[in-house]
């Protein structure tokens, strides 16, 4: 079967962010589509997947997709799984070389959007490898969103990593 381009970045998007594993599999491993095709909006399967799925996430590693591949707004994957709250998807993302360091367009880190959304788990997982001391272009480091955000412990979080 033989794809366009447009057609395979299509597809293969389309399969990721429905979370379809043995559609992602046949569409890159079968059909020879790369990973990091884009749709019609230029984005990857990488970019679109289903957050929650593990599994489509490691099959488009593990075949070559790029972890750090930014939107036109600077959102990379590692981005929104901060933002959603899938830990397990970070974890993943990281394994295979996702930046945690990486800013979007205003300057905001993963673990800036994971205080922002109270998702401590990810806070947790992402302060000892992330830059605290990175302002975002509003001048707000992790503390300072920690500070702001109304969730009881997120101060103690980001402190706990702060001087190490």
């Amino acid at each position: 079967m033989v794809l366009s381009q447009m057609d395979a970045g299509r597809a293969l998007t389309s399969a990721a962010a429905k979370g379809n594993t043995e559609d992602v599999r046949r569409i890159v491993e079968e059909c020879g589509v790369h990973p990091d095709t884009v749709n019609e909006y230029g984005r990857t399967a990488l970019q679109v997947m289903m957050m929650g799925n593990t599994m489509v996430a490691s099959l488009l590693l593990e075949h070559g997709a790029d972890p750090n591949a930014q939107d036109r707004h600077g959102i990379a994957p590692a981005h929104d799984a901060a933002r959603t709250g899938f830990l397990e998807t970070l974890q993943v993302l990281v394994e295979h070389g996702a930046s945690v360091n990486a800013p979007d367009l205003s300057g905001a880190l993963p673990i800036h959007i994971a205080i922002r959304e109270g998702h401590r788990d990810v806070v947790r997982f992402l302060a000892p490898r992330s830059d605290l001391k990175h302002a975002n272009t509003s001048g707000h480091t992790a503390v300072d969103v920690a500070r702001a955000s109304c969730v009881p412990d997120m101060m103690d979080l980001v402190f706990a990593h702060i001087h190490s």
